[in-house]
């Protein structure tokens, strides 16, 4: 699991652990385990969210993790053009690489721990393909896909696209560089990462060591939720059991905590995590596939607007839409 790595993590700026005595530790409500499915095309994922109350995610919709796979040559396979509207999608390569285009403009190759931050907003479609060669070749393919939604007041917005590099996120360490933690977005003890959201969220994904503990101060306004990637550890200052494709749900507080296990198994040592929360928009909410509105009326009108060719037009030369009621990345 490569993304962003550096060889000595004691080079990096440190996130001092909170005060104990002040601090408040985040209690860990409850640990889900995702069900996995298939995407798009036919790619495996893990349904991250699955089993988490929605009250919970606020202001997450969907996650899935995509893969861990190694393909065989043939066998890569991506989702075809599609529209979104009312929300974010977040496209996080942590191996492997995926092509993206969309109808306003925005493309390019994410990869290695690179994001793909697509604010769908008022309409867009777009696909997201393994490169030709990744396909002839096949390859490993592991990452992970979040839709953040919008306020009332912003899912009207234009579409926008940001390609966020990997080397882009601030990397940190925790004191003993037992843990290294890239921070995409938000802001974590005053180290702000590149992703610019409407809403706002904190997005970070951590390493830690074998028998290291991670303590992050969370800010007390948002909520707080931690998925393993891979490896095994326990979440909370009452270290609950964690393990791969497992979901962590922290309660109030103002500081979360990680460990990775003493005791790891042979093929991921470290204890990969995404952390994540952010400041509950509190509003209905009416999802259907891949739009995330308000109220039913609205979602009509967004199945209205894409079959009258409102969400803008694909280029030539690409894979024909989806249906807009298909459960869609």
């Amino acid at each position: 699991m490569p993304a962003v790595t550096v060889e000595n993590t004691l080079l990096l700026p440190r996130v001092a652990e909170p005060d104990p005595v002040t601090a408040q530790q985040r209690p860990v409500r409850r640990v889900t385990s995702a069900p996995q499915g298939f995407e798009g095309e036919g790619f495996p994922v893990y349904r991250a969210f699955a089993g988490v109350p929605a009250r919970e995610l606020d202001p997450f919709v969907h996650m899935d993790q995509m893969g861990e796979v190694e393909y065989a040559p043939g066998e890569p396979k991506g989702t075809a053009w599609h529209p979104h509207r009312g929300f974010e999608t977040v496209t996080y390569m942590i191996d492997g690489r995926m092509e993206h285009q969309d109808s306003h403009g925005g493309g390019g190759t994410i990869t290695d721990g690179a994001t793909q931050w697509m604010t769908a907003g008022s309409g867009i479609l777009h696909i997201e393909a393994p490169p030709e060669d990744l396909v002839v070749s096949g390859g490993l393919f592991h990452g992970v896909q979040l839709w953040v939604n919008l306020p009332r007041a912003n899912k009207w917005n234009a579409p926008r696209y940001q390609s966020i590099e990997g080397p882009e996120s601030a990397l940190l360490s925790s004191p003993d560089g037992g843990a290294l933690v890239r921070v995409i977005a938000g802001e974590v003890a005053g180290h702000a990462g590149p992703g610019s959201t409407f809403t706002p969220i904190t997005l970070v994904h951590a390493t830690v060591s074998p028998g290291a503990r991670l303590v992050l101060p969370w800010r007390a306004d948002f909520n707080a939720l931690a998925y393993a990637l891979s490896g095994r550890g326990t979440a909370g200052a009452e270290r609950r059991p964690l393990d791969a494709h497992q979901m962590a749900v922290f309660g109030s507080g103002d500081t979360l905590t990680l460990e990775a296990t003493d005791h790891p198994d042979s093929r991921t040592p470290a204890l990969d995590v995404l952390i994540l929360g952010g400041r509950p928009i509190r509003e209905p909410v009416a999802h259907f596939g891949p739009f995330v509105m308000n109220t039913k009326a609205e979602v009509i009108q967004a199945v209205e607007d894409f079959e009258r060719g409102r969400f803008g037009l694909e280029p030539a030369g690409r894979m024909p839409h989806t249906a807009p009621g298909e459960e869609l990345a």
